[in-house]
């Protein structure tokens, strides 16, 4: 199964980094394309979409200044099938990207794949003190699984902050 495409381009409002793409993303090609992950309608519900978007319609989010990447390409049943190798080269291949394209705020779907990505062991809900890139933003938000324990309603409030930060740089 093929690795599926990023959606990039310079000075993106937001990038949102996931774990890797599920075995239905790597199948149809799309971010967030499981129908049991809940990301399209907490975009929606966040109020960071004008409407709720289709996994097909991902990249039509550049026009509205969002992009997407993963930490790890390869597509897996769950985030546990990665690798620490796969880690490893995903984190300075992530880096990479985010120095080339540098994003305003680069939005973490799961607090795995910030810790993974920077290292640290702690890391809150929102906007982190300091980030990895200077003059990126790094924000944590929980991951849109279906699998999350957390309230939709709770995770969509952790996402509306996103649309409260100040992207004038």
């Amino acid at each position: 199964m093929n690795p599926i495409s990023d959606h990039l381009k310079k000075n993106l409002d937001i990038l949102f980094v996931g774990f890797n793409p599920s075995i239905r993303s790597g199948e149809l090609g799309h971010h967030y394309a499981n129908p049991n992950n809940r990301f399209w309608k907490i975009l929606f519900e966040a109020g960071l979409t004008p409407r709720k978007y289709e996994a097909a319609e991902d990249a039509k989010l550049l026009e509205i200044g969002y992009g997407f990447t993963n930490i790890v390409d390869r597509p897996t049943k769950a985030a546990d099938e990665i690798t620490k190798e796969e880690y490893r080269e995903g984190r300075e291949n992530l880096k990479g990207k985010i120095e080339q394209y540098l994003p305003k705020v680069v939005c973490f779907v799961g607090k795995g794949v910030y810790q993974q990505y920077s290292g640290r062991k702690v890391a809150p809900w929102g906007k982190q003190d300091g980030s990895v890139v200077p003059g990126v933003i790094d924000f944590v938000a929980p991951s849109s699984s279906g699998l999350v324990r957390m309230k939709l309603d709770e995770i969509v409030a952790i996402y509306k902050q996103l649309g409260g930060i100040n992207l004038n740089k």
